[in-house]
C-alpha cells in the first residue's frame, strides 16, 4: 500500500472524529488542554484499535474470499463513504449539554467515530496488507484532527461541520474505486 493511499484512508476515517470534535468545540465554547487530550487520545486510540480488530477477523476469512477481495474492499469503502456523505446531509440533532470529553459519552463517541475503521481493517486483511503501521498512522491522524477539530469548533462555529464529512466520504469512495480498478486491470 502506498503512503499516499494510507494517508488518504487515515484522513477519510478521521473525518467523523474531526466533525464530532468540531461539534464538541461548539458545545463546550471554551476547551481546556485536559479536554483536548481526553478527546484526541480516545478517538486516536479507538481509530487505531478498530482496524486491528477488523484485520484479525479478516485473516480468518481470507482464503474464502480471495477471488472477490477487490469487490469486497470496494463495497466496504463505498458503503462507509456513502454513509458518511448521507449522514452529512441528515438533519443535525440537538446536542445535549453534557461534556462530550467525559464518561460514557466519550466512550460512545469513540466507538461511533471508529466503527468504520473496523471495516477498513477487514479490507486490509483481504488485500494482504500488514496492519500495524497503518493502524498507527490512522490513530495518529485521528488524534491530530480531533485536536484541530476542537480548536476549529470553538473558533469558527458551524461553518465546516458537514463539508468535512462529505470530503471524507468522497476520499473513501475514491480509494475503493482505485482498489477495484487496480485489481480489474491487473
Amino acid at each position: 500500500m502506498s503512503t499516499l493511499t494510507l494517508i488518504g484512508i487515515a484522513l477519510g476515517l478521521a473525518m467523523d472524529a474531526f466533525a464530532v470534535a468540531i461539534g464538541a468545540g461548539l458545545q463546550l465554547c471554551q476547551i481546556t488542554k485536559r479536554q483536548t487530550f481526553r478527546l484526541a487520545w480516545h478517538f486516536g486510540l479507538f481509530q487505531a484499535f478498530m482496524p486491528i480488530l477488523g484485520w484479525l477477523a479478516g485473516l480468518t476469512l481470507v482464503d474464502y474470499i480471495a477471488p472477490v477481495d477487490h469487490w469486497i474492499a470496494f463495497g466496504l469503502l463505498a458503503f462507509i463513504g456513502g454513509k458518511m456523505i448521507y449522514e452529512a446531509f441528515k438533519q443535525e440533532e440537538e446536542a445535549d449539554r453534557c461534556d462530550p470529553t467525559k464518561g460514557w459519552t466519550l466512550v460512545m463517541l469513540s466507538i461511533a467515530t471508529s466503527i468504520d475503521a473496523l471495516a477498513v481493517g477487514l479490507s486490509l486483511a483481504i488485500l494482504g496488507v500488514d496492519i500495524w503501521y497503518p493502524a498507527l498512522v490512522i490513530g495518529v491522524v485521528a488524534g491530530v484532527l480531533t485536536m484541530l477539530g476542537l480548536e476549529l469548533g470553538t473558533r469558527f462555529g458551524g461553518l465546516l461541520g458537514r463539508r468535512v464529512e462529505i470530503v471524507g466520504g468522497v476520499i473513501l469512495i475514491g480509494i475503493g474505486l482505485k482498489i477495484l480498478i487496480e485489481h480489474l486491470t491487473a
